[in-house]
């Protein structure tokens, strides 16, 4: 196989792979089959304001793996010489074990042996999708772990000089009125983290030089995955714990680090949205991959975990990336990040910041494409129609012609020269990037819960009903391609947040409107049949 037949994969990153040849070791692997919801129905988050989620306890029985489908899958696996090493029915998914030739045999794939461009170790991948016979077809949305590639990228940036203006978390908050009565009390914010590690007494130092009181943090293992401080990615770590114990001091947190691979992907954020250990109202992703590399049967199921996490209630803000209209793509065209492009995800965008005091002097669109800086990600899925929420936003066509779902839904501070600062392997340092809105917005919904009683779940309905009255709109500035514009746009969304008059706002909504149960059938765009290719 040349790597030119390989190009257009399943996996994003694939693309920068060399294929060096057949995968011919005989070392057991380990696969993730993930189900699809009981009956094939599938769970609707409700929308704001709403009866309490569902709880987490309740869930699989509900909305879990039909026993029956895991029976048929049992039936295939034993069939083939694999071993089932655990199940969780409420979460959907399978674990099987088996030697390379097992798997092969029992998915119709060909594993090979891969080399990333960064000269890391061998990997092994595949270059087509699993194919399933037709007595598991229907009870199975994905087989995760059969390419051990990387899936995604972390959303941040560093400055290429000594930026002149820099912000801490705390600043942040009171320049975009962070509701001040509240911290976060009683809320544990999960952390997604696909590499790098924590480092406790970074953590420590950090929050004492801001004078503020550092919260809890647990480091949960997903899949192997585990804390791993030394690389460039504890820029990406360090950063979303900050940001989120700055401005949510009163709440846990709770890290899920996997591997980066679409296994662990799913697995961590499915892991996170079920965890009755730290219970998770809020989950922050500042990890993805363009929308068009994942596989249909990758992108379902990650779809199908964060669709369960909003339906338990979890409110789950994601970076839009940081590489513009392209995000990152070499053709020029226009594509949006995923999961931010999920419509169960706060997509956050990024802005470039000037203040003085908590006074906003200047703010528009992030971008420093023309000094190879990066800018905010933002445009129009491909892979996902365009939700009842946003049907008035004047969403524009996208890929030939479809007008899907708009990304993102709101926006914060994320140029690097007006970036954030941190404290990471012992430096202090600034740091920008969309993946610094996602913990920012994150820290604010926690607050909210907190005022609120309940946890704010899907917000898309709420805020876009809303409008632009509890925003900043910001009407200046492209990301190469989407220019910003009065109201909802593609590269900040409906804008900044004004923290205390969107509380103030969904306080009314609460009080005056009715919510829906979340067994209401779906309001959401779907994924397409299959992500658009290049």
């Amino acid at each position: 196989m040349s790597t030119t037949t390989a190009r257009r994969h399943h996996w994003p990153l694939a693309n920068e792979a060399t294929y060096l040849g057949p995968h011919e070791g005989t070392e057991p692997m380990d696969v993730t089959i993930v189900m699809r919801h009981r009956g094939g129905q599938h769970p609707s988050p409700a929308a704001w304001p709403h009866k309490p989620a569902l709880r987490r306890e309740d869930f699989g029985t509900q909305w879990g793996a039909d026993p029956a489908d895991a029976e048929i899958i049992r039936k295939f696996a034993s069939e083939h010489g694999l071993t089932e090493t655990s199940s969780a029915l409420n979460r959907r998914v399978m674990h099987l074990r088996g030697t390379p030739q097992q798997l092969q045999q029992a998915f119709g794939v060909q594993l090979g042996r891969y080399q990333m461009p960064d000269g890391g170790p061998e990997l092994i991948g595949c270059h087509l999708p699993p194919s399933l016979p037709g007595t598991i077809s229907s009870s199975v949305i994905a087989v995760l772990g059969l390419d051990a590639r990387p899936i995604a990228r972390p959303h941040f940036r560093r400055p290429s000089a000594k930026p002149a203006t820099t912000y801490t978390p705390p600043q942040l908050g009171s320049i975009y009125q962070f509701p001040a009565s509240v911290d976060g009390t009683g809320q544990t914010v999960a952390v997604i983290e696909l590499g790098g590690g924590f480092t406790q007494s970074d953590f420590t130092q950090y929050m004492q030089s801001l004078g503020v009181k550092a919260p809890t943090v647990t480091v949960v293992s997903v899949q192997g995955g585990t804390s791993q401080p030394g690389g460039d990615a504890d820029g990406e770590v360090m950063l979303d714990v900050e940001v989120i114990g700055a401005l949510a001091p009163g709440a846990n947190i709770a890290v899920y680090f996997a591997p980066n691979t679409d296994q662990g992907f799913y697995e961590a954020i499915s892991q996170a949205a079920h965890d009755t250990t730290n219970h998770p109202s809020v989950m922050s992703i500042s990890w993805g991959g363009p929308e068009d590399g994942w596989s249909a049967s990758s992108l379902s199921a990650m779809q199908s975990a964060l669709q369960d996490a909003a339906a338990l209630g979890v409110t789950i803000t994601v970076a839009c990336g940081d590489s513009g209209f392209t995000d990152g793509e070499s053709d020029n065209q226009p594509h949006v990040d995923f999961p931010a492009s999920s419509p169960y995800a706060l997509a956050c965008g990024g802005t470039s910041l000037a203040a003085s005091g908590t006074s906003i002097t200047s703010e528009t669109v992030w971008n420093d494409l023309a000094s190879n800086e990066g800018a905010t990600g933002g445009g129009v899925s491909a892979s996902f129609a365009l939700p009842t929420w946003q049907q008035s936003s004047n969403v524009p066509a996208g890929a030939n012609g479809f007008v899907g779902r708009g990304v993102p839904d709101v926006a914060g501070d994320a140029d690097p020269n007006t970036g954030y600062q941190v404290l990471v392997d012992g430096q202090s340092q600034v740091i920008g990037g969309t993946s610094a809105v996602a913990p920012l917005w994150a820290a604010l919904i926690a607050r909210f819960n907190q005022q609120l009683g309940q946890n704010v779940g899907d917000p898309h309905e709420a805020f876009y009903a809303i409008g632009t009255a509890a925003f900043r709109d910001i009407t200046q500035g492209n990301n190469g391609k989407f220019a910003a514009a009065k109201g909802w746009d593609a590269c900040t969304g409906l804008g900044t947040p004004k923290g205390q008059t969107l509380l103030d706002a969904l306080t009314q909504l609460k009080t005056t409107g009715s919510g829906s149960s979340p067994t209401t059938p779906p309001k959401h765009g779907k994924p397409t049949k299959k992500p658009t290719k290049k």
